[in-house]
C-alpha cells in the first residue's frame, strides 16, 4: 500500500502539498476531475468524444453499429451512456467495446455497458486476466484500484483487426503501462481527406514499479519496445485515454473557429512519445537509485 501511495503522489501536479494525504484522499482528488461531466461532441469524421472531463471514451460510428473505446470510473458510467444518447446514438447499437488497458479509470464501466449493449469486448491478450479479475497488476490487495470484472470475448495481438461495416481498427501492441496495453489505429475522414488516427494506450509510468519487485516481469523491456515502435509510427490524429495527453480542451475550443480540424496534427504523437520515453528513463533511474540506497 505504501508503494502505491508514493506512486499516486507522483501523479498529481501539486505533489508537494499532497504527500501528507492518504491513498484514499489522493484517489478522491483525482476522482473530482475524472468524474466531472463533459459535453459530448464530434471530433473528426465519425469519431465522437463521450467521456468525462478527465477520462476519455470514444464512440466510432457506422451504419452497421458502433464501436466504443474505453469507459470511465464505475460510478460515472451513466455519464457515458447519457452522452451517447445526447448525440442521438443508442447504447444498444454498440457492437464492439475496445479497451486500451486494464486500469480502473478506463475499465470501470466495461461490465455495465457490455450488459446494456450486448457488445463484444476486445482487449490485449496480456490484459485478459486483469480484466476478468478486476484488479491492477501487482496490486491485487489494493481494493481502491479494483473494478467490476468483465468477460473478454476476444483478445488481440499486434496487427489484429476489428471490423464493423466500413470501419476497421488495427491493434498496435504498446505494452508497459499495462502488460496488454493496446493502441488502436484506424483511418478517419477529414472532409475529402483520409487521416491516420491513433487512440494511444499510454506510456506513462504512473503506479508502476520498474525495479526490485516490478509490477510485472519484463515491464522495462516492454516500455522500451513501445517507445521504439512509436518512433516509426505515422499518425495524423492523436487521441488518448486522458484528454490532457493531447490537449483536447484547447483543440475542442478551436473547432468552433472554423478552418482546418485542430485534431489533425501530424508528428504530435512522435513528439509526445519522445517526452514519455525521457520521463520513463528518468523514473527508471530514480527507482534504481532508491532501491540501491535501500539495500545500502
Amino acid at each position: 500500500m505504501k508503494k502505491i501511495a508514493i506512486a499516486l503522489v507522483a501523479l498529481l501536479p501539486f505533489a508537494g502539498a499532497a504527500q501528507a494525504q492518504t491513498v484514499k484522499d489522493l484517489l478522491a482528488t483525482m476522482r473530482a476531475k475524472w468524474n466531472a461531466p463533459a459535453e459530448p461532441f464530434k471530433m473528426i469524421g465519425n469519431v465522437y468524444y463521450v467521456g468525462t472531463e478527465g477520462l476519455a471514451s470514444y464512440l466510432i460510428t457506422s451504419p452497421q453499429g458502433h464501436i466504443l473505446v474505453d469507459t470511465v470510473m464505475p460510478e460515472s458510467t451513466a455519464l457515458i451512456t447519457a452522452n451517447i444518447e445526447k448525440l442521438g446514438f443508442k447504447v444498444t447499437d454498440i457492437k464492439f467495446i475496445l479497451n486500451t488497458h486494464a486500469h480502473i479509470d478506463h475499465t470501470g464501466g466495461l461490465a455495465e455497458i457490455k450488459r446494456a449493449s450486448g457488445a463484444r469486448l476486445v482487449a490485449g491478450e496480456a490484459d485478459k486476466s486483469l480484466l476478468e479479475g478486476g484488479y491492477y497488476p501487482g496490486a491485487e490487495d489494493v481494493d481502491a484500484l479494483n473494478f467490476p470484472p468483465v468477460k473478454v470475448d476476444r483478445t488481440v495481438r499486434e496487427g489484429d483487426k476489428v471490423t464493423l461495416g466500413d470501419v476497421t481498427l488495427t491493434a498496435r501492441e504498446t505494452p508497459g503501462h499495462s502488460p496488454g496495453c493496446t493502441s488502436w489505429e484506424f483511418a478517419v475522414k477529414d472532409g475529402d481527406a483520409s487521416r491516420s488516427a491513433l487512440i494511444f494506450c499510454s506510456g506513462t509510468v504512473a503506479l508502476n514499479r520498474l525495479v526490485g519487485d516490478p509490477t510485472y516481469f519484463g515491464i522495462v523491456d516492454d516500455y522500451r519496445k513501445t517507445f521504439a515502435r512509436a518512433r516509426d509510427m505515422k499518425v495524423d490524429v492523436l487521441l488518448a485515454p486522458h484528454p490532457e495527453m493531447y490537449k483536447m480542451p484547447e483543440k475542442r475550443a478551436k473547432l468552433s473557429e472554423g478552418g482546418p480540424n485542430p485534431f489533425v496534427n501530424p508528428g504530435e504523437f512522435n513528439t509526445y512519445a519522445a517526452t514519455l520515453e525521457k520521463a520513463f528513463e528518468d523514473s527508471l533511474a530514480k527507482q534504481t537509485a532508491a532501491l540501491k540506497e535501500k539495500k545500502g
